[in-house]
């Protein structure tokens, strides 16, 4: 949890916006996975995805990629496994996104500890409103872990002004009412509801969901304190970029991000 506090303090003390990548433990492969994520692990927060059967957030491009990273035998405590060998090799920021289900069957307390000795910082559960966050918040603020809430546009202001309350490490919020995916534009009014959402909440506001190139990132730059891209380098994965041509784009990426 200390660590998404101090990156994202840093940051802001020099006038940049956190650049947060996100890829899927297990794909396209176990071995792999760990080479993309450890490159990834080179901006400022990684989020580390878990493979699910039935990710409902999630665009075709990630659905695609979760099922090769499940046939690929990825388990829950492969994905920790992955987290681990990331933490031992740098001091990046992780955050672990998963569904409830794969966590509520491996069990809370159990996925909780792993998450600790993995050296995990925060967890995003898409599908567990504030309302049933007892299943699995209270563990993970003993833990010392950030529990990390997602806000849409249709999150009135009042429930994001508890969530900013009771959550920790940063905001999530979701730029549209749909699910994950690159997308050519952004909604027009998302730069003004993201300024919006800062004058009145302490965390950090981190936007996810669309965005894929630099031109996104750039305009979005002074809005948020950081931005998730995950189809996009999904994409790139699967249309066979090499760790070089990754790097080269993540420098795109942090550079829009840093001017």
């Amino acid at each position: 949890m200390e660590r998404i506090a101090e990156t994202f303090e840093t940051l802001g003390q020099q006038g940049k916006t956190g650049f947060v990548p996100f890829s899927l433990a297990g794909y396209p492969d176990m071995e792999k996975s760990r080479e993309i994520l450890l490159k990834l692990a080179e901006a400022d927060v990684l989020e580390l995805g878990f493979p699910f059967s039935d990710p409902v957030a999630d665009g075709p491009v990630i659905q695609k990629a979760a099922a090769r990273a499940i046939s690929s035998g990825v388990t829950m405590d492969k994905a920790l496994d992955v987290a681990a060998y990331i933490r031992e090799r740098t001091n990046t920021p992780m955050i672990f996104f998963s569904y409830f289900n794969p966590i509520h069957k491996y069990g809370p307390d159990r996925f909780v500890a792993r998450a600790k000795e993995a050296g995990l910082d925060g967890v995003l559960v898409v599908d567990l409103p504030m309302e049933e966050s007892r299943w699995l918040k209270p563990m993970t603020d003993k833990a010392g872990i950030a529990w990390i809430y997602l806000i849409t546009p249709t999150t009135p202001d009042s429930r994001i002004k508890s969530m900013d309350e009771q959550g920790s490490g940063f905001l999530y919020y979701v730029s549209v009412t749909g699910v994950t995916g690159a997308r050519t534009a952004l909604p027009q009014d998302l730069a003004f509801t993201c300024e919006k959402i800062r004058s009145f909440t302490r965390l950090p506001l981190v936007v996810g969901f669309g965005v894929s190139n630099p031109q996104q990132a750039a305009w979005l730059k002074p809005c948020v304190d950081g931005v998730v891209v995950g189809s996009e380098i999904i994409s790139r994965i699967q249309n066979g970029s090499t760790m070089n041509e990754l790097g080269r784009w993540m420098t795109e990426m942090k550079s829009a991000l840093e001017k």
